[in-house]
C-alpha cells in the first residue's frame, strides 16, 4: 500500500511542478520535422525632398552691388533610381521660368530680382526636365545639393521686407 501512495504523491507533485508537461510525453525517434516560410518584401523607386531657405541679409541697403547667398536641398531616393530637381518660378509677382522676383508686403508693389543657380557662377536652376533642372542617380542615402542664389545690381525699391517661396520637386 506504500509503494501506490508514493506513486500517486509523485503524479500529483509532478503535475503541479509542471503543469504544462503533465500528461504530455516528448519521444523522438531521432529525425527532426522542419518547416520553411518566406520573408518578402519590395522596395519601389522612391524619393524624399526638403529644403532650407536663403536669407540674403536683413539689413541691405543699396542695391549697387551682387549680393549671394545659398541653400540646401537634401534628397534621398532609393539607390539606383535615377532622379531630377526643379526649382519653380516662385511667387513673387511676375515671376516665370528662370526669371524670379521677391515682392514686398502689403501695398507695395515694388520687387527685388533674383537668380538661382545650379553651381556657383553655372547654369539657372528652372522646372523643365531635361533643360534646367539638376538630375542624379539615388544611393539610399541623404544627398546634399546646393542651391547658389544672387540678387544682381539693380535700382534699389522701396524699404521692406521682400519675399517669394520656391517650390523644390523632385521627379523620378
Amino acid at each position: 500500500m506504500k509503494s501506490r501512495t508514493r506513486h500517486f504523491a509523485a503524479i500529483i507533485l509532478a503535475a503541479t511542478v509542471a503543469p504544462g508537461l503533465a500528461g504530455a510525453a516528448v519521444y523522438s525517434n531521432g529525425v527532426p520535422k522542419a518547416a520553411s516560410f518566406d520573408v518578402t518584401m519590395r522596395i519601389i523607386a522612391d524619393c524624399t525632398i526638403s529644403a532650407t531657405g536663403i536669407d540674403f541679409g536683413q539689413n541691405q541697403g543699396i542695391l549697387n552691388q551682387a549680393v549671394t547667398g545659398n541653400s540646401n536641398i537634401n534628397v534621398t531616393c532609393t539607390n539606383t533610381t535615377p532622379y531630377n530637381i526643379g526649382l519653380n518660378a516662385g511667387t513673387g509677382a511676375g515671376s516665370t521660368g528662370t526669371t524670379r522676383y521677391m515682392s514686398g508686403t502689403g501695398a507695395n508693389t515694388g520687387t527685388v530680382r533674383f537668380n538661382l543657380y545650379q553651381t556657383s557662377g553655372g547654369g539657372q536652376w528652372g522646372n523643365t526636365q531635361g533643360t534646367d533642372t539638376l538630375g542624379g542617380t539615388g544611393t539610399g542615402s541623404a544627398q546634399t545639393l546646393t542651391v547658389y542664389g544672387e540678387i544682381p545690381v539693380q535700382a534699389t525699391p522701396a524699404p521692406d521686407a521682400y519675399k517669394s517661396t520656391i517650390t523644390a520637386t523632385v521627379y523620378f
